[in-house]
Order: structure tokens, then sequence, then C-alpha cells
């Protein structure tokens, strides 16, 4: 049911943006179709380069505006169907929701009208602009998301089952080998000083130059909402404060993608030529067509798209075979986005939790409060019922055991008389109904640690805001374990002395700690040998998929992750990780540089993810960061491959339900997307120093864009 409208008061100015002195664009309208429209114009002025290579993305058109480079994406976006299920979701919506999404197109588009979207990315690169399409902010979407669940990861697993034996699959865990450090945690009011609940948290996702989220206020008279913004899609979906009511979310660590192995057959008669597919009930026919990717300054590509009875086929596998993806919102042709103008109208978590009802994918961790007081912990989307060996390894398409049944999981709901925190771990993220690997759960204890250390109903908008950046590495006991049974008297003089110290840090990766690079420097060192052990050799050989999914199939970033895992169990390889330890204490032990006194933030460091022109890059900025892998501050490195940062906190908030004026948010760059713009970066140096700006509530403190 649709809450009575709210009637908040109307800035002085009327219909506009208005802006705070960060630049945070904060939207008035006089109805939600109006505000969609005003959203839409404000992402392409704010973000017209950002917003347009999303687009490309989504259609699979990024190498023809940029160059050979980027064959691979779109290779895979036309293969997967990202773009046709795009518009199957739209045209599935409800008539009130398209016309909402309509509207946010429409706004796009009239910015385009008005002259309003060039910029230096465009001159530079030669490129321009065009009209939006109604479902393209679905494909945007898409793009976000659709390398964030788990089938790349069985791709690796497949890889390692075939080089070493499905025996080792195992071996490669941490509790989940992938990347994951979002946060969020929720403290009921009578845990706080206001009496009334605080919710804060921290994405993490590739830390991109502009940034994947900005800060957006979306008000109208039926509602005002402070939240995170996707440039492209309307709402706010993940993180918001609509006064009353306020939301945070984490990856659930959710399995609810499958790669099926598929055998296929051409067969040529009087018909011509056709493709069958080996299913459960025998032969089948498949969809087949054929797509010509343009190639600026290269040859045009001629890709065949495959879609069997399981999903579209979106790679080759080494034996000659192809594996075909299947996924929720390409078999049920929805998004979620009829979650999205609810969530905005939400006065109750009841409300939050009745818009989720809608989500489908990614499937997320909720943490929900209000100003009644009420918190509640939940998981929101589409988790399909099926063989729980799906989740391990591309299953068989012919077999009929590992097909979906048609059903999905019954999500967990808890009420919260306490403390809520959800860190990609597996009590948050609903254990084995949903998934079979989740993040260790040393962030979550430590968040937990961190938010029962403070006297009884004290807790703060600065307490909140504290742990944010606490830098303690959840896994160092277990290395310095590893250390404790080194004898001393194997090692050198220098490696000794290099033992010493790391035995007596306090395992805080501070960026201004000569201990925590020490530790780094060794870590990385014993990475290094684990990839040249002759056990771990096989998985050198080529792994027969995309390019594309190199990321996730990378030797030494997969032995990294796993490293905990693989110390503990190495053993079952024929590693003996005693010996691989001294002699990664003794390579260490050679670095000049470490014993000169480097710091981590030295070798630690903030590394953009560029999503601007190459001759652009002059303005892409960095910092020396404290935190890593396994910290609540994660800033995350890959040991044994590269020291600096380009995955973290890509946003941080603290909604406070009591007054809202009180909450307080920050992004790693700014609120402009274009270099040479002054709030392009001005962010950065009070989010690298773990502090934030306040959320503006004042419309009489904001001042209204001319345009």
């Amino acid at each position: 049911m649709t809450p009575a409208p709210t009637h908040h008061p109307a800035p002085a100015g009327g219909t506009g943006t208005y802006r705070d002195n960060w630049g945070i664009p904060h939207l008035w309208a006089e109805s939600a179709d109006e505000l969609a429209f005003l959203q839409g114009r404000n992402a392409a002025v704010d973000r017209s380069w950002q917003i347009e290579l999303e687009r490309w993305r989504s259609e699979g058109r990024v190498a023809e505006m940029l160059g050979p480079d980027a064959v691979a994406w779109d290779r895979f976006a036309r293969q997967a169907r990202l773009n046709d299920t795009a518009r199957r979701c739209f045209d599935k919506l409800p008539h009130h929701t398209q016309r909402w999404c309509g509207q946010y197109v429409a706004g796009i588009n009239q910015a385009l009208t008005d002259g309003l979207r060039g910029g230096p990315e465009f001159a530079e690169t030669g490129c321009a602009p065009e009209p939006w399409l109604p479902w393209t902010p679905l494909g945007v979407f898409l793009v976000h998301h659709i390398l964030f669940s788990t089938f790349p990861n069985k791709m690796f697993r497949a890889h390692v089952a075939r080089t070493l034996g499905e025996e080792a699959v195992d071996l490669f865990s941490i509790e989940a080998p992938v990347w994951s450090g979002s946060n969020a945690w929720a403290a009921h009011g009578s845990t706080t000083a206001s009496g009334l609940p605080l919710i804060a948290g921290d994405p993490h996702r590739l830390m991109e130059l502009p940034g994947v989220y900005q800060q957006l206020r979306l008000a109208c008279p039926e509602f005002d909402v402070v939240g995170f913004a996707f440039p492209g899609v309307p709402g706010l979906p993940h993180f918001a404060h609509a006064g009353h009511a306020a939301w945070a979310v984490t990856n659930a660590m959710a399995d609810y993608q499958d790669l099926f192995v598929e055998e296929l057959r051409r067969i040529t008669d009087s018909n011509g030529e056709r493709i069958e597919a080996h299913g459960a009930q025998g032969w089948e026919p498949v969809v087949v067509s054929t797509e010509t990717i343009s190639v600026r300054g290269g040859e045009a590509e001629t890709v065949e798209i495959v879609e069997t009875a399981r999903g579209p086929v979106i790679s080759d596998t080494p034996d000659g075979g192809a594996l075909s993806l299947r996924f929720p919102s390409r078999v049920e042709g929805r998004l979620g986005f009829e979650a999205l103008l609810p969530l905005l109208r939400s006065r109750s978590v009841a409300d939050v939790e009745a818009a989720f009802d809608a989500w489908v994918e990614p499937v997320n961790s909720v943490v929900a409060a209000d100003s009644s007081g009420a918190v509640r912990h939940f998981v929101a989307g589409l988790v399909p019922q099926r063989n729980p060996a799906n989740r391990r390894l591309p299953a068989p398409a012919f077999s009929p055991r590992h097909a979906w049944e048609g059903n999905y999981a019954v999500l967990p709901r808890t009420e919260i008389e306490r403390f809520a925190v959800s860190a990609n771990d597996r009590a948050a993220g609903g254990g084995d109904a949903v998934a079979m690997e989740f993040a260790p759960p040393y962030r979550a204890i430590r968040i937990r640690q961190l938010l029962e250390s403070t006297s009884p109903g004290a807790l703060s908008g600065d307490d909140m805001q504290a742990i944010h950046t606490d830098p303690l590495l959840g896994p160092w006991p277990s290395f310095r374990k590893i250390l404790g049974t080194v004898d001393p008297s194997d090692l050198s003089h220098e490696a000794k002395q290099l033992r010493t110290q790391l035995m007596a840090w306090d395992g805080r990766m501070d960026a201004a700690s000569h201990p925590a690079a020490l530790f780094a420097a060794w870590r990385g060192a014993l990475v290094q040998r684990l990839g040249r052990h002759a056990a771990l050799a096989p998985l050198n050989a080529p792994s027969g998929y995309s390019p594309l999914f190199g990321p996730w199939l990378s030797v030494v970033s997969r032995i990294g992750f796993a490293l905990e895992t693989l110390l503990a169990r190495g053993s079952e390889l024929g590693i003996a990780v005693s010996v691989e330890a001294v002699a990664a204490l003794e390579d260490t032990a050679l670095e000049e540089a470490l014993l000169d006194g480097a710091s981590w933030g030295d070798r630690h460091t903030l590394l953009a993810v560029q999503l601007l022109p190459e001759s652009l890059a002059d303005a892409v900025p960095t910092a020396a960061l404290s935190g890593d892998t396994g910290c609540v501050l994660s800033t995350e490195s890959l040991p044994g491959v590269e020291d600096r940062s380009f995955r973290g906190p890509v946003a941080r908030y603290v909604w406070d339900l009591d007054r809202r004026e009180n909450s307080r948010w920050i992004v790693p760059f700014g609120a402009a997307g274009s270099p040479g713009h002054n709030h392009f970066a001005d962010q950065l140096p009070l989010w690298s120093d773990g502090r934030m700006v306040p959320v503006a509530t004042d419309w009489a403190s904001l001042a209204k864009d001319p345009l």
C-alpha cells in the first residue's frame, strides 16, 4: 500500500538541483515522476562520461567506441544477453514503474538535447553520447552486478579439479575465495546515546574513478531521501535514509548463478544448419543468432549467440564443450526495479522489508531501522533451489538432477534487540540455505567487539564512524602462530631480526607502521613461493576460458586468497609449510627498502580503476592507506601480486534515526565526474583519513544550480 504523502517542505527556489559545499546534488520536484526526470538529468550532467560508458558496456559496444581492448567484454555482454535481458525485464515492469523509469531516461535525453552532455572525455576520444532507450538503466544495473556473484569462481574450481584433482578444490578457500569486504551494522536504540537506532556501513567494490556511487538527495512532497545512487540508475537502492526509516546492504554471498556444461552439435539438413544441445530429455533445439562487434581501429568481429534451455552460452571449455549461464533475472524476466520506488516511500522497517520482497539480484543482506526504534536484519533476493553440487562446479546440462526446481529459498528475517552485523559472513548471509562459501568472520567479529566495547547506552555517531577505520588484521594470529613454530636457529641474522619484529607486532595495518610493511612483504613472498611450488605447478596450465575471466583465474591471486587454508592443509598436497615460511623470511630479509624503514603506507596506496581516457590519467589521485584485506578497514590488496589497493570502501555512511541532520557520508573521490572540476576528488583527503562530511538537510543552506 502506498503511504500517504508526507508533504515535506519545499525549498524556496522550487523545482531544481541544489548543492551543498561539497557539490552534492539535492533534487526537489513536485512529484515522484518529475523527480525521476530531474535525477536522470542530473546524472547526465554530473556523470555524463561515466553513464555513457556503462551504457556501451550494457550493449556490448565499448570496442566500437574505444578500440580492440574492449572486445572480450563486448563478446561476453552479447553472449550473456545483457541488453536483451534488460529489455525483457523492463517490458515486465508494472506500468507505473515503467513510467517512473521512463522519466529518468527522459531526463538524460533532455540533457543531451540541451547540449549539457559534453566533456573532456568525449572530446579526447572523439566519441559522443546518444539518446538512451527506456531499458538502458536496467542494462547499466546488470553491468554492475553480472560478475558480482559466484559463477567465475566455479570456473576456477573446475580448473583446480581438472589440474590437481577434485579433492584439491576445498584447499582454495579462505571461507570464500572471492573479493569481499563490505560491512553494514546497526545498533538498537537501547545501546545508543539518543535512544534511537544508528546504522553504518561501507560497500566495497573496485575503486573506480569516477566513483561507482553518487551521494544524492531525492525530495518531493511524497518523500525526502538521502543516499547513494548508481549513476545511470533511478532511485537509491542500496544505502539510504528516508527520514523515518533507513537501510543498508552488503553482498549476502549467495550462490544464485549456475554454470552448465553443454554438449552442442551442429546439424545440416534440408532445413539448413542448426545447433542442438544435449539436455535432460535428449537433444533439443537452441536459439542461435549472430551479431557484429564493430571495433574502432580494428577488424569487426562476428559473434555467434547461442542460448540453450539452461541459459546463454558465455564461454568455451578446454575440452571443446561450452558453458551456459543461468541466472534469476534472465529466467524470471525481473531484475528487482519494482522495489526502487517503494523504497523511497518507506517510513518503517516493515515498508523497507516489503519493498525488498520484489528484489531479485544481487542477493543482499539488509539491515534496516526506523524512528519507532525497530531494527531488522533480512536477506533479499532470489536463490534458486537446486542440487547443492551446482554451487561447487559447473553442472552437466544433460542431468535432470542438476536442473532448477522452479522454487526459491526462504531467506532469513530477524528482529534485532541489540546489534546487527553484516560483513559478507556466514551468519549474516543465511548459511547453507543460500551458499557454500562466505567471507571469513574476522570483520563481523571485530565490528561486534567494537560495538560491545562502548559503555551501555552510549553509542554515538562518532563511535560508528570510528569503527569504519579499524585496521586490526583479523587473520594475524594464524600467521603469527606459523612464525612461532619457526626455529630461529634456522634463520640468517637478518631473517631472525625480521621474525623478532613481526612477533612483537600488534597486527594493526596502519599506514605509518613499519612492521605492517614487513608482514605484507613476508606474506607476499610466501604467496610467491607457493605459486612456484611443484605441487601447484599444474594450475599454471591454460584454463581454456575467455581472458575476460583472467582476474578470477589468476593462480597467484587465488593462492593469496586461500593462503590460510593452504598453510593449514598444504601438507595434503605435499607442501612443507614451515620450510616455505622460513624461505619467505629469508627472501623478505633481502629487500633493502624494507630494512630502511619503509612503512605500510609506502607500499599500500590507492590504485584507482580508471574509467577515464588514458590521456586524462594525470587527473587520477592517490593516497597512502591504512587497512588491508581481513581488516574492518578493508582496503584490499592482492598478496604476492599487488600491495596497492584497487578495491575498498567506495562509500561510507552513518545514518542517525534520531536526527537525520546528524548523519554523515563520504566517497573516495568527489561529487563531480569530470577531471578538472573542483569537486572531482575533493573528498579524498577526508576519506583516506577516515573522516566524513555531514548530511545537509536545510534547503536554505544549499545553492540552486542555474541550469
